[in-house]
Order: structure tokens, then C-alpha cells, then sequence
């Protein structure tokens, strides 16, 4: 089994914590554990031992409250949604299966499935459609053989939301083949305009939902995250998560619950981040006319916009690390050369000061 690199992955985990400006995290400034008002003594009083294999109960309740009609059985914590999208994977897929994977998306569903031996059929969202699947584009590339479909919703890179008549689209398509569905739904409840992002949960039986308290919660260091599908199925992918962790941390799982309980305060810091800094990013690109192409992100604290200059968008990338100590994350890496993922859920002042050296790098290289 031969792993690609995970390009995305690799640059951000090397690189965002040695340059001045970290211009590539798709998430919200991260809180801390003071601003979450937990009792000291809760936190001196947890025991740093084995934790419960698929997560406590009080936190799969929490989890499970978030979607209508679920209960703690339909949830399996995780650390992370990548062990949740993992693990999921493992479940549906064999060599030689056909996978229809809507594009672009975060990729590592996209590497897993490629080691895994299975067969891409992608659909590839586009900017002049706001960055939205095209109804009749997933009816045509979605037969017989495809045993999975999967997406991002909101979806990484593009800030795009699929509303509730393209998830219709997707499930219709999906029961008419008997396809299962993996939706990686890490980014809903970080909608910078409208309602929060409808779930697929309860659309298709064949479903699998991840997601976690990384992004929209501002607390990725918790890293922990949930699988949530039927009783049978979290059966299923909990067997897959005993090669891969023995339990969630302890301490983890108790400062996520604590998140958890006060999701609405959070998410409208996250909701207040976002348009507080929308408007910075917008007005720096527009300032530069001729120079930058994007469509409005819906939600979540990134952009991805095209620009026109002639340099590869992974040899600028490396060369405003370098020589400006600024760290963005080049198109190609989800294979769309000549495009920026701008993220912009840092602090204004420190958001600007970044923007500021990627102005002066493509003023010199254009």
C-alpha cells in the first residue's frame, strides 16, 4: 500500500509554526482554556488514564443533540476528524470500488482512497457556479458502480454551502444506485452569512457524517472529533478505530464537553471573527484590480481566489515563506494551479500585517 503525500498537510504542519504570519489555517483564532470558564478544580480532579474507547457518554449526548433523532449510539469520538474520515474509509472501501468525490475538497479522503485502490470519478465544483455542484454534472458522472460518494460541506477550500436543494440532488442519486455517502461537515456552525449549514444526517440511510471541534469551535488542539451514522455502522467503524487510537484523551474529552455546552456562545464568537475579518481580506483584494478573481466564502474563515500572475502557485508559496516569513496555501495542492487559499480567522491587526507581504511578493513578481 503506497500512501501519496499529503501535500496540504505536509506544508501547513511543517511550515505554520515557524513563520511570522500564518496566512493557511482554515479555522478561527483558537481559544483558550480560560476563556472556556472551566473550574480549576474539574480540570485538577481528571484522572490522565485510559479514557473510554469511544468516547464518554455525556460527550457522545452532546454530539448527538446536534442532529435530530440521534442518540449517543450513533456517535464514535475520534481524535480529529482525519481519524474520523479514516476510519470511515476503511469501512466502505475496497481495492477496485468505484468513488465519486466532489473536488476541491481537503484531499485527504481524496489520497486515502487513491492507497487504497480505489477508482476517482471526480465532480469538480467551479467558481462560475459559486463554487456549487451542478445538478446534472452529479447525475452524469454517478452510475451503477460507485460504491461511495463523499464531499465537504461547507466546503474546504472554497468557503462554498451546499443548501438544501443540492443535498436533496446527492441523496436522490445516492438511493437510486445504493451508493453510501461520507459528508465531512467540520466546517458547519462557521457560516459567516445565513443559516447554519443543513446536516445530511436523517437525508439517506446509507450515511456517514464526520466532523469535529476544530474549526467552526476555534479549539483544534483538543483534537477530537465523531463519526456519527447508524448503531450498526458505528459498530462497524469503531472495530477499524481500535488499530488506530485506544481512546480519545481523557483531558480532551472532558474540556469537549465543555465546548460543547456552550456552543452557541462560541460560534458566535466564531460568526463574529469571521465578519469582523471579511471585510479586510475583501477590501485587500479589491484594491489590487486586474490582480485577483474570488467568489464570497459563505462560510468558514477561508477564501480560495485566483490570481494572475505568471508563477506556479507552489513556487510562490515557497518563496513568500522564505523570503517574506508568510505562509499561505498554494492552489495545486488541491490540484487547482494558480489560485491562493487565503485563511483569515486570525486577529485583524496580524491578518492585515500578513496580507500586506503577500501584496509585496506578487507586486515583485508579477
Amino acid at each position: 500500500m503506497n500512501f501519496p503525500r499529503f501535500a496540504l498537510e505536509r506544508w501547513q504542519s511543517t511550515y505554520e509554526n515557524s513563520v511570522e504570519y500564518n496566512l493557511s489555517e482554515s479555522g478561527v483564532h483558537p481559544l483558550t482554556v480560560g476563556e472556556l470558564g472551566i473550574p480549576q478544580e474539574n480540570l485538577a480532579k481528571c484522572r490522565l488514564g485510559y479514557g473510554v474507547s469511544n468516547g464518554t457518554e455525556r460527550f457522545r449526548s452532546l454530539v448527538a443533540s446536534l442532529y435530530k433523532g440521534a442518540t449517543e449510539r450513533n456517535v464514535l469520538a475520534t481524535i480529529g476528524a482525519a481519524e474520523a474520515n479514516l476510519i470511515s474509509i476503511l469501512r466502505l472501501l475496497e481495492p477496485g470500488d468505484e468513488v465519486a468525490i466532489v473536488l476541491p475538497n481537503y484531499m485527504q479522503t481524496y489520497g486515502l482512497i487513491q492507497a487504497l485502490g480505489g477508482r476517482i470519478v471526480p465532480i469538480w465544483l467551479r467558481p462560475e457556479k459559486e463554487w456549487l455542484p451542478d445538478p446534472e454534472e452529479i447525475a452524469s458522472r454517478i452510475g451503477p458502480k460507485t460504491k461511495l460518494i463523499t464531499f465537504c460541506n461547507p466546503n474546504n477550500p472554497t468557503g462554498s454551502v451546499f443548501g438544501r436543494a443540492t443535498i436533496n440532488a446527492l441523496a436522490a442519486v445516492a438511493d437510486r444506485y445504493g451508493s453510501w455517502i461520507l459528508a465531512d461537515e467540520v466546517y458547519r456552525g462557521a457560516e459567516r452569512i445565513g443559516e447554519e449549514t443543513p446536516s445530511f444526517w436523517g437525508e439517506y440511510p446509507k450515511t456517514i457524517i464526520t466532523g469535529s471541534l476544530s474549526k467552526a469551535y476555534g479549539t483544534p488542539g483538543l483534537r477530537l472529533g465523531w463519526v456519527l451514522a447508524s448503531e450498526e455502522t458505528i459498530e462497524e467503524v469503531w472495530s477499524y478505530a481500535d488499530y488506530t487510537k485506544i481512546a480519545p484523551p481523557a483531558l480532551s474529552d472532558l474540556v469537549g464537553c465543555r465546548v460543547l455546552e456552550q456552543r452557541d456562545r462560541i460560534l458566535e464568537r466564531t460568526r463574529r471573527l469571521l465578519n469582523q475579518n471579511w471585510p479586510n481580506l475583501k477590501n485587500w483584494l479589491d484594491s489590487r484590480p486586474g490582480l485577483f478573481e474570488y467568489v464570497p466564502p459563505k462560510a468558514a474563515a477561508i477564501c480560495m481566489t485566483r490570481y494572475h500572475a505568471r508563477i506556479n502557485s507552489s513556487v510562490l508559496a515557497e518563496r513568500l515563506r522564505v523570503e517574506r516569513s508568510t505562509l499561505i496555501v498554494p492552489g495545486d495542492q488541491f490540484l487547482l494551479d494558480g489560485y491562493i487559499r487565503f485563511g483569515f480567522g486570525n486577529e485583524a491587526s496580524y491578518l492585515l500585517a500578513g496580507l500586506q507581504r503577500v501584496g509585496e511578493m506578487l507586486d515583485s513578481v508579477r
